[in-house]
């Protein structure tokens, strides 16, 4: 009987086998992986076919190849629909800019009120998107906040442009809605990873004569290359696939604001085409995984050599104290 008891939770190795705990992990494992299989994979599997067919919702009029990928490069609407992304990429790096530079200084500085900054900064982020286009919307209208503000330091309402009709202005100031929104959230996490750099590397460093500057360049960018990595990826992967600043706020993509994923919805729900609308939809992805291979693969060469540096003033750090 005992032989028999040590062979059920006993292996060769001579470790003991909870087989309770092992039913557990894999009752609790099975669960979610079968709903990410089910509503995640077999739909992408579904995407990828229907990408290859002519058909709407309720009919398929048959197997089609690449004439729907090929369609999407053939039309001049859908190449500027993706030019637009260009727009949310610059507001994307400005945005990083000024989150990098507020959490540099809030982290450096002892600030009077800097707990009241962050969280005017990071409200932005809590809000619903639609209740910020919204806003927004009022916010552009003519007559409104942004042109009483102005009329109110002087500028006639007259030499004031439609911010949402003029196409040289109205994506920039869709732009601006984005970069209101994300800022705060990207200062806080730069706050966070700023936070876990050893102090002492400012000591060191502060003893070698560095000024501030030379602080941020050699000690904080290296530092956080993970997180600004993440947030850069994050940021230029979300521009590619901006969607609520020119759907609600300009009106659906009115007036040469439509982004390439305001595109897919109006070909999917609007026109009815399925099959077309998967093909951009995999276009839209493959772009993605380009843009985000390039990123790894620019900072993985751009910051090797700061890497070597900031180890090396780790190392020095720690000698001294």
């Amino acid at each position: 009987m005992s032989m028999a008891k040590t062979a059920k939770y006993y292996v060769p190795g001579g470790k003991r086998i909870n087989w309770q705990k092992v039913a557990v992990i894999v009752a609790f494992g099975i669960v979610p992986l079968a709903l990410l299989i089910i509503f995640t994979y077999v739909p992408f599997a579904k995407m990828i076919q229907f990408s290859f067919y002519n058909m709407s919702y309720t009919k398929n009029k048959g197997f089609v190849g690449w004439q729907n990928y090929l369609r999407v490069f053939g039309k001049s609407e859908y190449v500027g629909a993706m030019l637009l992304s260009l727009y949310y990429m610059a507001g994307a790096v400005v945005q990083l800019s000024l989150a990098l530079f507020f959490a540099s200084i809030l982290s450096l500085e002892r600030i009077r009120g800097a707990g009241i900054f962050k969280s005017a900064m990071f409200f932005p982020f809590l809000v619903n998107g639609i209740a910020i286009g919204y806003i927004f919307k009022f916010f552009y209208t003519r007559g409104f906040v942004l042109d009483s503000v102005l009329q109110a330091v002087g500028i006639p309402l007259e030499n004031l442009p439609y911010w949402l009709r003029d196409q040289s202005i109205n994506n920039w100031s869709l732009v601006f809605t984005s970069l209101w929104k994300y800022c705060g959230q990207n200062m806080i996490l730069f706050i966070g990873a700023i936070a876990s750099i050893d102090p002492t590397l400012y000591e060191a460093a502060t003893i070698d004569g560095a000024n501030r500057w030379q602080q941020f360049v050699h000690i904080i960018l290296p530092g956080i290359k993970t997180v600004f990595m993440l947030n850069l990826i994050l940021s230029i992967t979300g521009s590619l696939s901006a969607f609520e600043p020119a759907y609600v706020v300009a009106g659906m993509g009115a007036n040469g604001t439509a982004t390439f994923f305001i595109k897919i919805h109006q070909m999917a729900h609007v026109s009815g085409k399925v099959g077309q609308a998967c093909a951009m939809a995999m276009v839209l992805m493959i772009l993605i995984l380009l843009f985000t291979a390039g990123q790894r693969l620019f900072f993985r060469f751009v910051m090797k050599d700061s890497d070597n540096t900031f180890n090396a003033k780790s190392n020095k750090a720690k000698a001294l104290w």
